[in-house]
């Protein structure tokens, strides 16, 4: 059987998901709507919010922290890109995907559009997800090691799958739907720390999507998007891919249960580096001007995905480990307000930025990181994070995310507004349709 039909039957056929995916799929949906929510008034969301309302598209779905209710593909499309702004949506440690900002706002749009039930809704997010992660195994490390932005490309396939779930295609139309959305996988590396990064899974939502809707009114494509001789495999992971990565155990073995939410608003690798300032800083009660230097030993892709020594603008601060370092110990904190152009070129943090090095250790794995830090005063004080917080070793509670949740929603919708929220999130597997949670999340 071609993979990609097996891929299909799953996320055609499943009717039970564990519960503890279905409770990861809520706890996405809580970070997403929390980050989603923070990034829409941010400049380069209204210039595409206000192209939104311009465009005066059907409005069939909710554009999340504004008044705009649009088409069910610019919505995806629009809250893929709010989803993925900030960069603080949850991470697939194994691959470095981020599975919600493709797949949550197709999966959404349709349901909104359809009004389907909560649980539903819950349901075809974490077979979505689950699709995604397995295309973004099957060709990890090949296809991310020549430059292409994963969640962009693997994303999509989660999309045309989460959303084809909610339309209730037939297996060989999902095998369409996925075979329409895939063949428009795109996005470069080249983009990380600009506006045009965030495009890449907002596209991967709108695509596939569409992908699920054309195939449901009848449009065909390839029956083998994945596996074929031209197909995803061979074109954009010439020099590997595994099969069995992507369908073995499939159904037993969860990929959504290597997923880690954020507690920094960057790039992922940095985060270890971060949690070891950060408690260095607290511990010794450490001010910039004591610091001669800051030394870490890390994992391969922190250099290679986060070495911008000298970021110019705030987001390239997000894809700067030594910006990243440096707004630790200096704030305390890795959240959205430590990756402002303000404080990326904040003199005081270039100065700490200045003294941050790395040494490179192959045997190091991305979730973990050696902080020193040398001292004017002779001393050096040092610590070792095994596990980075936020990853599938060392998750986010739900107490430390409904914080997380409050204090990005509560600045934009108010205190009672934003519980009221948490707890439609929170419980939607008992609503009757996700519409009324749409509504909430609108501006």
């Amino acid at each position: 059987m071609p993979p990609t039909q097996t891929l299909a039957e799953f996320v055609v056929n499943t009717q039970q998901i564990p519960d503890a995916i279905m409770n990861e799929a809520k706890r996405t949906l809580v970070n997403l709507l929390a980050i989603s929510i923070s990034a829409s008034p941010q400049s380069p969301s209204k210039l595409l919010i206000d192209w939104a309302r311009g465009e005066g598209a059907a409005p069939r779905a909710t554009v999340i922290g504004s008044d705009v209710r649009t088409s069910t593909s610019r919505a995806a499309h629009l809250n893929g890109y709010l989803a993925h702004l900030q960069d603080y949506d949850d991470t697939h440690f194994p691959t470095i995907l981020h599975p919600s900002a493709p797949v949550w706002p197709a999966v959404l749009a349709a349901a909104e559009s359809e009004g389907t039930s909560g649980r539903d809704t819950l349901t075809a997010f974490a077979l979505g997800a689950e699709a995604a992660c397995r295309v973004a195994m099957s060709v990890h490390p090949w296809h991310y090691d020549a430059g292409w932005h994963i969640t962009g490309t693997a994303g999509v396939f989660g999309a045309a799958a989460g959303a084809g779930r909610v339309f209730g295609l037939d297996v060989e139309r999902m095998c369409h739907a996925l075979g329409l959305g895939g063949t428009q996988a795109a996005g470069v590396r080249e983009m990380f720390g600009t506006d045009g990064k965030a495009l890449h899974p907002a596209q991967a939502a709108r695509d596939g999507l569409e992908g699920a809707e054309l195939a449901r009114n009848g449009l065909t494509a390839t029956p083998d998007i994945l596996g074929g001789r031209r197909g995803f495999w061979a074109v954009l992971s010439p020099n590997g891919h595994s099969e069995e990565a992507l369908l073995g155990d499939l159904g037993t073995r969860w990929e959504l249960l290597q997923n880690g939410l954020k507690p920094y608003a960057n790039g992922v690798v940095s985060h270890p580096i971060q949690d070891g300032v950060i408690a260095l800083r607290n511990e010794h009660h450490l001010t910039p001007d004591q610091v001669e230097a800051i030394e870490l030993r890390v994992c391969p892709l922190v250099p290679e995905l986060m070495g911008r020594p000298n970021p110019r603008w705030g987001l390239e601060g997000k894809f700067s480990f030594q910006h990243c370092a440096a707004a630790a110990l200096v704030d305390g904190a890795g959240h959205d307000a430590q990756f402002s152009d303000a404080r990326v070129l904040d003199p005081v943090i270039a100065a700490v930025r200045a003294k941050v090095t790395a040494t490179v250790d192959a045997a190091i794995p991305e979730h973990e990181a050696y902080v020193s830090i040398r001292l004017t005063d002779g001393r050096t004080v040092s610590t070792h994070t095994e596990h980075a917080s936020g990853s599938p070793q060392n998750p986010l509670t739900d107490a430390v995310l409904d914080t997380k949740f409050r204090a990005l929603v509560e600045p934009e919708f108010g205190a009672a507004r934003t519980e009221s929220l948490l707890d439609a999130a929170r419980n939607l597997d008992a609503a009757a349709d996700v519409r009324g949670l749409m509504a909430m999340a609108a501006r």
